[in-house]
């Protein structure tokens, strides 16, 4: 529907509504503005100005109306992270290049606030960020630690821990340049502000007069940091640490995190950019939004970074407001924090993209975008996340011979619902490899007696596979003889005829098997064989069948390990599917098998494996 005139100076009044609201007055020298204001008084400073300052400041002992303007400001340097901010650091500003005094941005305030809360309240201050582009969280959370450093406490040692050495090096320089440029009649030291090597170390630093030791390390030298006395942590980029057999981000982190005690002023900071779900850093952020971790968690999206703004004027309104697709347009009804400015800047630069998935990977606008978007998901991130709702924490034990659920912290056997009488049930089975780095293998079960089928069981671990298939049966058995389909292909081709005997044997040992038709190009009779084999005209079919039912929200996944695979699953180039590099899908396919093999279950009214006929000898 065309707009009228009318209609677009209503939304322009609002533009300028909210474009109101983003201009938030902000002045560290008078104290304007800070995030902390309910925490300020005003005082009179030795130069005649009013001021306001943290009132543990004019509590300090050393606080008197006396000062002068040099120990009044160094006081309050003490007390003031933002005027310290202002007065003492200067960095290099991303658009002109030039030093400027580090002014905190809005975001940057945002994250500075969360961390004075926890400090003025004597509690320990542990943060995870997830990070948007170019709004200098990194530079955020280093100069904090060099405040606390510079100005609360002595002999108080940090450790920057990147991913490679080379971006830890990158973080420490941002305060070795805070050191060079710090001015002297400011420093609270026994010496002029410089860097020193301590002890010959090529990784550890003393700041002069400090005693405060600045440690250098990465996720691919973790023995570096065992040992040491850290009382603040900043875990940079924590998305990229590699995990392998040898070295896991989850042991190492333990490690650094065990060495700094819960008091008050220290830190820990886990920070990253996005790199897919499913990995360490994507664990701890969803444990933080549930609450059940120590940290804060804080995603800065791409709308309140000033840079990404572009002005717009009356007069160019109405083509921009023809222009936007339906994506844009709930940008300006849902989010209030969007201005006019946003939008154009957003729908001129989703330009330089192929695809808009690839821009919301530059640019989430929330942090289901951050982790989701590669450019070429299978899954709608947004559907899958709605799956997430359903998830449930599982009883996890192993199931006895005599088939009794045994809860077992070791075990590999998650329950959801038990069996029930009447019921019907399928169960999938992904067959892996044996060892820890190989694929896993997994039992899934589903019922499917109502319109919408539900996972309510699932086994994953690594195991031979003859004991694979005797743990399928006896968890199919107690779902009701489900019906067991087994995808067949690593047995069919692997260790020649002692998996081939396998089959075998389930057929003779599980009375409801899943067979397939198959046409004997020999003998042309049609036969029928043991499983699901998959190739890439059975992959694609059982795949559609789950892209549609993930769609509409067609069946109950309580599995958040599979929610996280739904999301790392990717078209490659040849048009089939994979899971992304370093990423799993054997709980995917069980689904996409189980739930394919239901529906032809529903729709023929017949058991497959009890009407097919049998093989031939």
């Amino acid at each position: 529907m065309k707009l009228t005139p009318h209609d677009y100076d209503t939304i322009w009044a609002e533009h300028c509504r909210r474009k109101a609201l983003q201009v938030a007055e902000y002045d560290p020298t008078a104290g304007i503005g800070c995030p902390d204001d309910h925490f300020r008084t005003e005082v009179t400073a030795p130069d005649g100005h009013k001021v306001r300052v943290p009132m543990s400041m004019i509590t300090d002992p050393l606080y008197s109306t006396r000062l002068g303007i040099n120990d009044f400001e160094m006081l309050r340097c003490r007390h003031d992270f933002y005027f310290w901010a202002w007065r003492c650091v200067t960095i290099k500003d991303k658009i002109s290049g030039r030093d400027t005094r580090f002014t905190l941005n809005a975001p940057q305030r945002r994250v500075a606030e969360v961390l004075e809360s926890d400090r003025r309240a004597g509690l320990p201050m542990r943060l995870i960020i997830l990070k948007a582009r170019q709004w200098g969280g990194s530079t955020l959370v280093q100069l904090y630690m060099s405040w606390i450093q510079s100005c609360c406490q002595r002999n108080w040692h940090s450790l920057i821990c990147a991913h490679v050495k080379d971006s830890a090096a990158n973080i420490r320089g941002m305060y070795t340049k805070m050191l060079a440029q710090y001015p002297p009649e400011l420093w609270d030291g026994d010496a002029t502000p410089k860097f020193v090597p301590y002890e010959r170390s090529a990784n550890v630093r003393e700041i002069v007069g400090r005693g405060c030791r600045v440690t250098l390390a990465s996720a691919e030298n973790q023995d570096a940091v065992r040992g040491s006395d850290f009382a603040m942590a900043h875990l940079s980029e924590v998305a990229f640490w590699p995990a392998t057999l040898r070295k896991d981000p989850t042991d190492f982190i333990r490690t650094i995190c065990g060495a700094i005690a819960r008091a008050p002023y220290t830190l820990i900071v886990m920070e990253s950019t996005a790199n897919g779900v499913g990995n360490f850093f994507h664990q701890e952020w969803l444990r933080a939004r549930a609450g059940k971790s120590d940290k804060h968690p804080i995603f800065v999206p791409w709308y309140e970074i000033e840079i990404y703004r572009e002005p717009i004027t009356r007069d160019e309104l109405p083509q921009l407001w023809e222009s936007l697709d339906a994506y844009e347009m709930n940008l300006w009804s849902s989010i209030d924090a969007m201005s006019l400015d946003c939008i154009k800047w957003y729908h001129n630069k989703r330009k330089e993209y192929c695809s808009h998935a690839m821009m919301q990977a530059e640019y989430p606008t929330n942090e289901e975008e951050a982790f989701t978007n590669t450019g070429n998901n299978v899954f709608d991130a947004v559907h899958v996340e709605k799956m997430r709702t359903d998830c449930r924490q599982p009883r996890v034990g192993e199931l006895s011979d005599m088939g009794v659920f045994a809860d077992d912290p070791l075990g590999c056997l998650s329950l959801w619902t038990p069996p029930h009488s009447g019921r019907r049930y399928v169960a999938a089975v992904d067959v892996g490899g044996r060892s820890r780095s190989s694929d896993w293998s997994v039992i899934a079960v589903l019922d499917y007696t109502e319109e919408r089928p539900e996972v309510v069981a699932q086994w994953r671990g690594h195991i031979d596979h003859d004991l694979l298939t005797r743990k399928a049966t006896k968890i199919a058995g107690w779902y009701n003889e489900a019906l067991l389909v087994v995808e067949s292909n690593t047995l069919e081709t692997e260790n020649g005829g002692d998996s081939l005997y396998l089959l075998t044997n389930l057929r003779e040992c599980y009375p409801n098997l899943y067979l397939r038709r198959s046409f004997d190009t020999v003998t042309g009779c049609a036969t029928s064989r043991i499983g699901f084999h998959t190739n890439r005209a059975t992959k694609g079919m059982v795949v559609d069948r789950l892209i549609e039912l993930v769609r509409e929200h067609g069946y109950v996944e309580r599995d958040s390990v599979t929610i996280n695979e739904l999301l790392t699953y990717e078209h490659l180039p040849n048009g089939s599917y994979a899971a992304r590099h370093g990423c799993h899908d054997d709980c995917l396919m069980t689904r996409a098998i189980a739930l394919s093999v239901a529906r032809e279950e529903i729709g023929h009214q017949r058991c497959v494996g009890s009407t097919l006929p049998p093989p031939p000898p």
